[in-house]
């Protein structure tokens, strides 16, 4: 009776600790920030994508010198909240606010590894210059 209660506890254990290591290293990097900043420029595209779970995957044109070749910043928001406010920012000029999270284990948090938690509006710059 005590080989069977310790071979149960063997497969328990060989189950258990492998999930349970998963679970705290997901933890991990949602919460351990890698880095956090801004990205100024036009959302191009926000849009909720997943079968399972819902995200909310966004686009960014960086502003830059004019000749040059656009750059994207894609981004995922990180709730309902912050994907509204910012597709009401679509078409304008906005400043981003996010952080970064690396090695995310799976793509149900999100497809890239910038979240952004809050969007300013920036005023145009061509009304600010004359008065």
């Amino acid at each position: 009776m005590l080989a069977g209660i310790k071979k149960g506890m063997k497969w328990f254990g060989l189950l258990f600790i492998p999930i349970l290591l998963f679970v705290i290293y997901t933890f991990m990097t949602l919460h351990w920030v890698y880095s956090s900043g801004e990205r100024a420029g036009f959302v191009q595209k926000i849009s909720e994508k997943g079968f399972v779970c819902k995200t909310y995957e966004g686009e960014l044109v960086l502003v830059t010198i004019p000749g040059t070749q656009a750059e994207k910043f894609l981004f995922t928001a990180k709730n309902k909240d912050v994907f509204d406010k910012i597709n009401k920012t679509i078409g304008q000029r906005v400043r981003l606010l996010y952080k970064q999270h690396k090695w995310i284990p799976t793509s149900c948090f999100g497809d890239t590894e910038y979240f952004v938690y809050d969007v300013k509006l920036l005023e145009n710059q061509e009304s600010n210059g004359r008065n």
